[in-house]
């Protein structure tokens, strides 16, 4: 042992030249085999190495038995050809984002006016012309105006850049989870295991199946109907067909549609295609640049120019998990593609109006004040002047604090605030978030799609029923039940082999550890249950197996979601030719013409049979929840081999040998998850492949109807004929919408049904407030579905990998109620939003309206430029983080989906905003107009041109800046709740930033009255500040008295939009018989 570790020590320091020579095949050479590819590289392939044998004789890999876990070899090998790794390109450090954030054109503006304010206080062109007297007399301040804006900008400048930092922060926390996630099946000594993708090396043969995104590139070693989708690498949108010596060239990202097989790696990482391509993209600033960029070959500049020029949709999904890679002006590039989503897009909008909203104020403010004071120093005879300049000043730093101040910037921050907090939570409860946008999408959802098998129920199938010999045979799980039951010796070694042959090879059964009781399922869960019923009937698959290996199969006609059934044909050990045939028990059972009896004899099967058999088997076990499989076969003559390519008459003229109940049972956590999202307003639909009665059955257990309910249970034939045009066969959106919202289960769906029904639901108008959709799922064919839906989550224990890469969200351990969890926390990403916004908007109305109508009336603005960048770095910042941090509650599952189209804005919010801004107006103004009375205090309104610190101007900043902080707590709630109070308690980071705030607004006013253009007040001045403040809360008790008209009606038990009359059925669809709602009429 010692020796092993000294050697594997000594080979991680030699170079890669070195460790190369330890092999008859070069990195280069691999890379240049696997640019060529095509009929050219199976030549050179063929010619140069001697075909595969020849390249893994080159490679020291025996093609059967795979690598050893030498740990020396495999230094060796990852040395000489590299690591299965991409290596990220660094984010940008701290100081970088605080440049790019000082790139701000307004806040290189206020800068600039920071700087001339400065300057224009400390320099003085001549002492006479500068009211020499004036300022000896008093302390001259004004320099502090500019040094204090000059730090405001530059904390904005640290926020945003702490904003951007955050972003990228979860952005690679994410990236690292699903990184470690990622594990791929190897043979090694000639055992099948699960590693690490990133520990995968150039010799490794890899067992590939329908459903893996391939993680390396590599050369197809043996192949059973293998075809593969590169449309994400080539833009080849059909599937290509694999093979040993037709096109054996297995590229990294593309992903495997139908078949299984195994392959030789033969490069992996930067060497890989993918990794190269992202080289070209540039991973480094001197790439990017242009420098060094060797194009190797043709094919590689065409692969890199094609993901170029389409539409970018190929690269957007071919980069997802590695966008953070590729190299741009500014590394936050990577979530351009990802913040369109609904919450971010109406922010964007909102933001646009309040921008120029504020700007047309802020420039009919400065225009007032200009030509005011232009007015009165011309009409008074008074000659231009330096000291004029600084009013003039003033007036623009007015202006651009008010601009500044008036575009909601927080709103952005709170976003990332939120996320990042959301983000660390969910990622705590065993969720991963492909795409960050998709939590607070999901608050948004109304409808959630999600599939049956192995989403709503545990995917662990077990055979509980049997029809076979004429015998319907029940509780067959159980040992006592199954040693009662009696099949023909010939009958049950058909059984036994049939299932054995005729599932993927890489289904199988492992032992159960000492801490567990049954066998672990790895591969197709269906096949797995049926090999478990091989060991219940005695037998041995892994004997047959090795008697019958893959590659000696005549032929395969793969599972498909089309096809329904999967075929294998062997040659017998009596040099017979079988098919053996397996799949959908309506189906199958369709093309057998004859069946196995009680004595194991072969009997005509006619329809009458098969009549029978649909009533008195398949019905029953369907109402019992089961999947139905049909196992089938049939025998050919040797003196007459048809062609194999003719499946159609192939799979016919079968001989019917039992049919399986299969079940599935339901997750513990489902019908409560189904519960909570109907009380949340979110309609749950499920699709399937089974057939009706089983999806209608597994339906209500769950949950999602109930057994007296009118919803629509459809099969996808009868699907497909109610929403299709009869001239050409097309979907049309109205027929659509007269189908979708009373349907809850769609069965036999193919992945085209479950593609048209997600995006006819997102594209339907019925409903007013937009439908946004979830879908659910774990199976390849799920992938249009979750790719189309707004937000697509996959179960991560049983979910394939091409699954996973058209998802959003990752659910680790495959728990359901995870969704819940996902649905409060976007609800409270929206809700943080629409709090700090109802409170933001509330501070700028008062802010803008204020300055201009004071600007019309006295002249200045009652508060000063610095003042306002108080607020705004207390009162916005703050108040949004305070909002930011509230924990979650149950209560907000409570409320009806907020959907796609509503404003951002509800009536409530409206209504608080507008109610406060007019009392806190109301308020301020009174203190102006009234307060030097009422208040035994000198007025402090501006004499000419003099503007000095007032009692009179300071309670009006005072009052307001409270009035705000207590109208902090009213915007907890925005759906009128009258207990703003409720659960503060649960909050101490809220009423610890509210707590501070208050006391730094005290000290601000009693302590930095010099810097903020205030005066100390007295006592009793501040008593009155506190009874305007907390005159607010009442107020709020006043606005939600006031009722806003809201029209809902209720529907499925919960609040939903009412059904229009569009969308009912028309008489000639009332006619035709509904198909779904009864067993006789189905089928």
């Amino acid at each position: 042992m010692a020796k092993k570790k000294k050697s594997t020590a000594v080979y991680y320091h030699v170079s890669a030249d070195e460790a190369g020579r330890e092999f008859g095949i070069s990195l280069l050479q691999l890379k240049t085999l696997m640019e060529t590819r095509g009929q050219e590289g199976i030549r050179e392939l063929n010619e140069t190495y001697g075909g595969i044998d020849g390249l893994g004789q080159r490679l020291k890999t025996n093609l059967i038995t795979g690598l050893s876990n030498d740990e020396t070899d495999l230094a060796i090998r990852i040395t000489a050809f590299g690591r299965n790794e991409i290596p990220r390109k660094s984010p940008k450090t701290f100081l970088r984002l605080v440049f790019d954030a000082l790139k701000d054109r307004t806040l290189v503006i206020l800068i600039i006016l920071g700087i001339i304010s400065l300057t224009s206080s400390i320099y003085h062109p001549s002492k006479k012309t500068y009211e020499t007297k004036i300022k000896q007399k008093r302390i001259n301040v004004e320099w502090i105006e500019g040094a204090i804006i000059i730090v405001a900008v530059l904390i904005v400048v640290l926020v945003i850049a702490f904003n951007n930092w955050l972003r990228e922060r979860q952005f690679y926390d994410s990236q690292s989870k699903i990184e470690l996630d990622q594990k791929f099946n190897v043979i090694r000594d000639n055992i099948i295991q699960q590693i690490p993708i990133k520990d995968i090396v150039v010799g490794d043969i890899c067992q590939i199946k329908s459903g893996d995104l391939l993680p390396v590139d590599g050369i197809v070693v043996q192949s059973n109907e293998l075809k593969v989708d590169e449309s994400s690498l080539t833009g080849e949108t059909d599937l290509i067909r694999k093979h040993e010596s037709r096109d054996p060239f297995l590229l990294t990202g593309t992903q495997i549609m139908e078949g299984s097989g195994s392959m030789l790696v033969l490069a992996v990482g930067e060497h890989s295609q993918t990794g190269m391509i992202f080289k070209l993209l540039g991973t480094t600033t001197e790439e990017s640049s242009g420098k060094n960029m060797n194009f190797e070959n043709k094919n590689q500049i065409h692969l890199c120019h094609e993901l170029h020029n389409h539409d970018g949709t190929e690269l957007q999904e071919f980069i997802s998990d590695n966008t953070n890679q590729v190299n741009n002006e500014n590394n936050l590039d990577c979530f351009k593609v990802l913040e369109h989503s609904i919450l971010q897009a109406k922010l964007r909008k909102l933001a646009c109006q309040i921008k120029y909203a504020g700007i047309a104020i802020a420039i009919l403010t400065i225009f007032v004040l200009l030509v005011r004071s232009l007015i009165e120093i011309f009409a008074q005879g008074h000659e231009w002047s330096y000291k004029y300049w600084s009013g003039v000043l003033r007036y623009v730093i007015t202006f651009i604090i008010i601009y500044v101040f008036v575009v909601p910037k927080c709103l952005l921050l709170i976003v990332t605030q939120s996320l990042e907090y959301a983000v660390k939570k969910i990622m705590k409860d065993n969720i991963i978030l492909r795409h960050l946008d998709a939590c607070e999408t999901m608050g948004y959802v109304t409808s959630i799609c999600c599939d049956k098998t192995g989403v709503l129920t545990t995917n662990r199938m077990t055979v509980v029923q049997v029809y076979v010999g004429e015998k319907h045979w029940k509780n067959v799980a159980n040992s006592v039940k199954t040693e009662k039951m009696t099949i023909p010796v010939n009958t049950k070694e058909i059984i036994v082999e049939g299932i054995s042959v005729n599932t993927s090879y890489s289904s199988k059964l492992l032992l159960p550890s000492e801490k567990e009781i049954l066998s672990k399922h790895i591969g197709n869960k269906t096949e797995c249950g049926l090999l478990d019923f091989v060991g219940v009937l005695d037998g041995n698959y892994d004997e047959i197996r090795t008697y019958y290996p893959e590659d000696r199969f005549i032929h395969i006609y793969p599972f498909n979601s089309i096809r329904k059934n999967m075929s294998t044909i062997i040659r017998r050990s009596n040099s017979t030719i079988r098919m053996y045939t397996k799949g959908a028990s309506e189906i199958v059972l369709k093309k057998c013409k004859t069946i196995l009896n009680h004595n194991g004899d072969i009997v005509p099967f006619s329809s009458v049979d098969y009549d029978r058999l649909i009533q008195t088997v398949i019905e029953p076990m369907a109402s019992d929840g089961l999947r139905t499989i049909c196992l089938a076969y049939r025998d050919f003559s040797l003196d007459r081999l048809p062609d194999w390519d003719d499946e159609t008459s192939i799979i016919d003229q079968l001989t019917c040998i039992c049919i399986c109940g299969i079940e599935d049972p339901i997750r513990l956590e489902v019908p409560d998850t189904i519960a909570k999202c109907r009380n949340a307003g979110i309609i749950v639909r499920m699709f399937t492949g089974d057939n009706v009665n089983t999806a209608r059955s597994i339906a209500i257990k769950c949950g999602i109807i109930k057994p007296n309910d009118s919803f629509l249970v459809l099969e996808g034939e009868e699907y497909n004929r109610r929403i299709k045009s009869e001239l050409d066969e097309k979907v049309e959106q109205n027929l659509l919408d007269k189908v979708w919202p009373h349907l809850r289960v769609l069965a036999r769906a193919s992945p085209q049904d479950k593609y048209e029904l997600v995006k006819g639901i997102i594209a339907s108008k019925i409903n007013p407030i937009g439908e946004v959709v979830a879908v659910i799922g774990d199976g390849t064919n799920d992938g249009p579905a979750l790719k189309r839906a707004d937000v697509g989550c996959v179960m991560g224990r049983e979910g394939t990998d091409v699954a996973k890469e058209a998802s959003d969200i990752i659910l680790v351990d495959d728990n359901l109620n995870s969704i819940v969890k996902i649905i409060m926390w976007g609800r409270y990403v929206y809700h943080s939003v629409a709090k700090s916004l109802q409170f933001q908007l509330t501070v700028n109305i008062v802010i803008v309206l204020c300055a201009f109508i004071g600007a019309c009336i006295v002249k200045e603005s009652p508060l000063r430029g610095i003042q306002i960048l108080w607020i705004y770095l207390t009162m916005n910042i703050l108040a949004t983080l305070a909002f930011a941090f509230e924990m979650p509650t149950e209560e907000l599952l409570t409320h009806k989906p907020y959907g796609r189209t509503p404003p951002l804005i509800s009536r409530i919010m409206m209504k608080n905003i507008i109610g406060h801004a007019i009392y806190q107006l109301a308020v301020m103004f009174f203190i102006l107009f009234v307060g030097p009375k009422v208040f035994y205090i000198d007025d402090g309104r501006p004499n000419g041109s003099i503007f000095k610190p007032s009692e009179h101007f300071t309670m009006i900043f005072n009052v307001f800046v409270l009035m705000t902080l207590f109208n902090e707590i009213n915007c907890r709630k925005i759906h009128g709740e009258k207990n703003v109070f409720r659960e503060i308690s649960k909050t101490p980071l809220f009423y610890g930033i509210w707590i501070v705030t208050f006391v730094l607004q005290v000290a601000l006013v009693q302590y930095g009255s010099v810097i903020f253009f205030c005066v100390r007040l007295t006592f009793k001045q501040w008593m009155w500040c506190l009874i305007f403040g907390v005159t607010v809360l009442l107020w709020n008790q006043v606005l939600n008295l006031i009722p806003v008209s809201c029209h809902t009606s209720k529907r499925d038990g919960c609040d939903v939009y009412e059904l229009t009359s569009s969308v009912d059925l028309d008489p000639e669809e009332q006619s035709r018989p509904r198909v779904s709602l009864t067993k006789e009429q189905t089928l």
